[in-house]
């Protein structure tokens, strides 16, 4: 590895601050424990906003929260192009500071490939991590194939036309990368999110929330407009209304531009008693919530985004012992296997079928829960991901 400790990675990431995007602080600290000098760009927020500092030997450079955008092309037009605009300002100072290498560009959006071009000619490789579909995401956020989602379309294929090498979350984005995106399949490796089982240890439920209800159901993850949050307000409707299962608690965590509609439409229903909004949690919170919970529940509607997509709240909960509950999608199935039950696509009153069947079997649901964390051990973790991460920079060294 001696070769590798003169290699620098500048990881660019937009709508995540960094450490707390999760995906990208593995990827870092994984190629720094490699021999690899890394910096970071990524936007300020929650809490993360020093322009500059060096956390565990990984050094990042923060820019300004751009305003976010939910809804227009105009409002997207404003929030990229800041941070378009951040991006080439910090990377000339990690160039000057720092040097690198290796752009590694984390989308959305498919636009980290402008600055690639812009240091190509000096050397620089291309890497490309595929987060997420740009083009179903827009897709399911407008419900229509309209000019933004021709637009993304296009910036899709000149992002993989740039890219030297690009990692995929699952198989069914590498195949995209080789179909849609015309890369060779030599030029793709699958990197899957997933949690570092050191870091999500099983430990004893906690009694404040255990005191909650007999049954304590667990979500964490964005609150946004295509988690599907409206359907497991539904579905928790019918559970407590429609089939008495009145001792159940719904524990919520995360943020996102959707949840005060989240919960007006809980107090409306009059579910405020079985529901607790928790806010983002991290670390030894997040843990004491969810080692508390028995089941895990991961609303996201089927829709062509959310079907070829990897949840990663799926696999925390696999991680931590807990059968999970989601609509019937093709990556969720690949995640979890018999970990999970799974209910018809984007029904509600199904998805809380499943919830009370596991409520009236929890014998079968801890089966479950064991059959997931062994999944995960077995061949799912982070541990499993990484010599695929480094393979792919040593494609890019080598291209």
């Amino acid at each position: 590895m001696a070769e590798n400790r003169a290699r620098k990675v500048l990881i660019v990431v937009e709508n995540l601050p960094v450490p707390l995007d999760r995906r990208v602080w593995l990827e870092a600290t994984t190629l720094r424990d490699a021999g690899y000098e890394v910096s970071v760009i990524s936007p300020m927020g929650r809490g993360w906003d020093k322009p500059f500092e060096e956390i565990d030997g990984v050094h990042i450079y923060r820019h300004p929260e751009p305003p976010e955008a939910h809804s227009g092309a105009i409002a997207y037009a404003r929030e990229w192009g800041q941070a378009i605009w951040h991006w080439f300002r910090l990377a000339r100072r990690v160039r000057r500071e720092r040097g690198f290498d290796v752009i590694h560009g984390c989308n959305p959006p498919d636009l980290v490939f402008l600055l690639a071009l812009r240091y190509r000619l000096a050397g620089v490789k291309y890497l490309f991590d595929h987060h997420d579909v740009c083009p179903e995401l827009f897709e399911a956020k407008f419900a229509k194939k309209g000019l933004l989602y021709r637009i993304m379309r296009i910036w899709e294929r000149m992002t993989f036309a740039a890219a030297h090498v690009s990692i995929a979350t699952n198989e069914s984005f590498r195949e995209i990368a080789i179909r849609r995106g015309r890369m060779a399949p030599e030029d793709v490796f699958v990197v899957r999110s997933a949690p570092r089982i050191e870091k999500f240890e099983l430990r004893p439920p906690d009694p404040e929330w255990r005191a909650k209800a007999g049954t304590l159901l667990g979500y964490v993850g964005v609150i946004g407009q295509q988690e599907g949050m409206d359907l497991l307000v539904e579905a928790a409707d019918i559970l407590i209304r429609e089939m008495g299962k009145t001792d159940v608690h719904f524990a919520i965590v995360g943020f996102g531009p959707h949840l005060p509609e989240v919960k007006n439409d809980v107090k409306r229903r009059g579910l405020e008693p079985y529901f607790t909004f928790t806010g983002p949690l991290y670390g030894e919170d997040l843990l004491k919530v969810l080692n508390s919970c028995d089941i895990g529940v991961s609303p996201d509607p089927k829709n062509p985004m959310n079907d070829i997509s990897t949840m990663n709240k799926v696999m925390e909960y696999m991680t931590l012992e807990k059968p999970v509950v989601q609509f019937d999608l093709k990556e969720g199935r690949a995640s979890a296997g018999e970990a999970s039950l799974y209910a018809r696509a984007n029904d509600p009153r199904d998805f809380a079928a499943k919830i009370a069947w596991l409520i009236d079997n929890p014998e079968e649901g801890r089966k479950m829960g064991r059959h997931g964390r062994r999944r995960v051990l077995e061949k799912l973790s982070w541990d499993h991901s990484v010599p695929h991460l480094l393979a792919a920079y040593e494609r890019a060294f080598d291209k």
